[in-house]
């Protein structure tokens, strides 16, 4: 038998699929507008800058610089594998060796 919390936590997780599939479908009849096309692009960047450079602002020496190398790597060879490796490897060693 489940115990009441795996019953809320399976309850919760099918109303958070259910707005979101819902939303979805729901998009499918709106011919949003260009300015609102634009605006939805733009907003997983923003959301990701939102939730990182917070941390990163707050973090340590290392951490600062690895976040800031993996961006300058990512913005000139537009190779997020390798901007993952590069900042990893730049914390790493700052770590090791500050």
């Amino acid at each position: 038998m489940l115990s009441n919390s795996l019953i809320a936590i399976f309850g919760m997780a099918l109303v958070t699929y259910m707005v979101r599939a819902g939303g979805l479908w729901l998009m499918g009849f709106v011919k949003p507008s260009p300015w609102v096309e634009a605006w939805l692009k733009a907003l997983p960047g923003a959301v990701i800058v939102s939730l990182v450079a917070p941390t990163v602002l707050a973090s340590s020496l290392p951490e600062t610089l690895a976040a800031l190398a993996t961006v300058l790597v990512a913005a000139r060879t537009k190779k997020l594998f390798l901007a993952i490796v590069v900042g990893v490897g730049v914390v790493w060693m700052l770590r090791r060796f500050l």
